[in-house]
């Protein structure tokens, strides 16, 4: 719970940090901006919300390692839903009015997640998990998301150190196995989602893990 609040405060800090012309920059996501991918996050938020005054009754289904869904293919920016998340950015004309509307929603989604019991049995994507395994489970995506979110901005702060190891241990419990140990925790995540390729050395020391590359997680 408290590893949710520090990821999701740095993330917010980082859009906060942001000049008008970060907005126009590529982001880490394929096919989006910056600010496409600011207004993915508002959305985010809005989920946060929802889930959480979501509760079920059933025993859950998921946890925050089950909750994610894997594929091998990355994001080409193609898919309607990033196509609609382009077209409403480019709505809010001033950067601005964005960085308000997410540090709204996200300041709220924040202390719903302070105030929420984890074992409280939350519904989302027609899974039940607890409110703890959800919001464990948002780290690695805020984890990610700042990593996208600097991509070309190489002067803004990365995510914390313990949002990066916490998201690095997450993933290799997805992938079924370690990455190689002398790579940092930016590097593993960066190369097992796909977010870069591995360079040649890189392929040599992943060895039968490599084939399996990316763990795309949606």
């Amino acid at each position: 719970m408290d590893l949710f609040s520090r990821s999701w405060m740095a993330l917010r800090a980082a859009v906060a940090g942001l000049c008008e012309e970060d907005f126009a920059k590529p982001s880490g996501c394929a096919g989006w901006l910056v600010r496409d991918l600011v207004c993915h996050l508002v959305i985010d938020a809005q989920d946060v919300l929802v889930t959480l005054v979501t509760p079920a009754d059933a025993e859950p289904t998921r946890d925050a390692i089950t909750y994610w869904t894997v594929s091998g293919e990355p994001p080409t920016g193609d898919d309607p839903l990033d196509a609609l998340i382009v077209r409403l950015a480019a709505a809010y004309q001033d950067p601005e009015l964005l960085k308000f509307h997410l540090d709204d929603v996200a300041s709220a989604a924040g202390r719903a997640a302070e105030l929420a019991d984890p074992n409280l049995r939350v519904s989302t994507q027609e899974m039940v998990l607890t409110a703890g395994d959800y919001l464990g489970a948002c780290v690695i995506e805020w984890t990610l998301h700042h990593l996208d979110l600097i991509t070309h901005l190489p002067a803004m702060a990365e995510p914390p150190a313990e949002s990066l190891a916490r998201s690095r241990a997450m993933l290799e419990q997805i992938a079924g196995t370690p990455f190689p140990a002398s790579w940092s925790d930016k590097d593993v995540l960066m190369v097992g989602t796909g977010r870069r390729a591995p360079a040649d050395a890189e392929r040599t020391a992943l060895g039968e893990l490599e084939p399996k590359l990316p763990f795309v997680l949606g």
